[in-house]
């Protein structure tokens, strides 16, 4: 987005939420409550996961960067949402939504390589589970968790050096809740069908195919439990069950977006909460909330906590 091009636009208007002022205060404590809940959530999965020696194991460690990046996703879209929420005026600076693009589409393609990972680690913990302290040994899992930053990164940067050099001129109205690359390069002076197609490619194909990808590991996964073993198939599809739904959850809208990028559907509002607002609280109930591990490694913290503190 190079203003030296002679181009006029130096912010962006995002319409977000318009309505009447007590919806927008209704959306306004509704999304504050939940942002509250991700950060509070991820959090604590996180810290129990440091902490708790019960869960160091190649799952959780999965999961506590599972956490950290999908709080890091919703933090990065969805407080300028809820502070438009009591503005009349909804701008954002060009490098204010450059900056929101980068770190979307980072942590987004962080996450993505994470969930495969995680498959990966299932599929071992299932299908081989007499070597998968061997396999997912902590140098691998180091490797992995800086592989997915990596790919994040290489994801994101692809895209945005090219979007910063398209100039802009006059329309600046951007019809969703934050900047995203395909509402964003329509606003473009110049003719922009090639990038079009390159975003399509990168993100709308790469999410559509990594997608595939897992459902069709956890197939695999299912498939190769013996079938003469019922607590070995009843295992697989508990644990794999809650992976299936998160990766749903978290596909299902980017697929939408980004393999239609440029159609009704990128600037359709509710995909775009849903994506980034409810699927970031969605995910750590399903992955590990509600997992019973999980929960008694909370509660022994909890009451480690409460003991120390009645002591001091």
């Amino acid at each position: 987005m190079d203003l030296k091009n002679g181009s006029l636009v130096t912010e962006f208007i995002l319409l977000g939420f318009s309505g009447q002022w007590e919806l927008q205060i209704f959306f306004f404590v509704t999304f504050s409550l939940i942002c509250g809940a991700t950060v509070v959530g991820n959090i604590l999965i996180m810290v129990t996961v440091t902490c708790s020696s019960t869960l160091h194991s190649p799952l959780y460690f999965l999961l506590g960067n599972f956490s950290f990046l999908d709080m890091c996703l919703s933090t990065a879209t969805t407080p300028k949402m809820i502070t438009d929420l009591l503005t009349d005026h909804k701008t954002i600076s060009v490098w204010g939504c450059v900056t929101q693009m980068f770190f979307m589409h980072f942590f987004g393609g962080a996450e993505m390589t994470l969930l495969i990972i995680t498959a990966f680690d299932r599929y071992v913990a299932i299908c081989k589970p007499l070597h998968y302290r061997t396999i997912m040994s902590h140098k691998l899992l180091k490797g992995f968790a800086i592989l997915s930053w990596i790919i994040g990164f290489l994801h994101t940067i692809s895209q945005i050096v090219l979007t910063m050099n398209l100039p802009f001129c006059g329309h600046n109205v951007i019809n969703n809740i934050f900047c995203d690359l395909p509402l964003v390069i329509k606003l473009a002076c110049i003719e922009t069908y090639t990038l079009e197609l390159f975003v399509i490619a990168d993100s709308g194909l790469l999410s559509f195919t990594c997608f595939i990808l897992l459902l069709v590991s956890y197939i695999v996964i299912l498939v190769s439990v013996p079938k003469k073993s019922s607590h070995g198939l009843s295992k697989a599809l508990s644990t794999s069950s809650a992976h299936i739904i998160v990766v749903t959850l978290f596909f299902g809208p980017c697929i939408f977006i980004y393999v239609w990028p440029f159609s009704s559907l990128a600037s359709n509002k509710t995909l775009a909460v849903f994506y980034t607002v409810i699927t970031a609280l969605l995910n750590p109930i399903i992955y590990t909330l509600r997992n019973k591990k999980m929960q008694e490694a909370i509660r022994k913290l909890w009451f480690q906590y409460v003991s120390s503190a009645q002591n001091f």
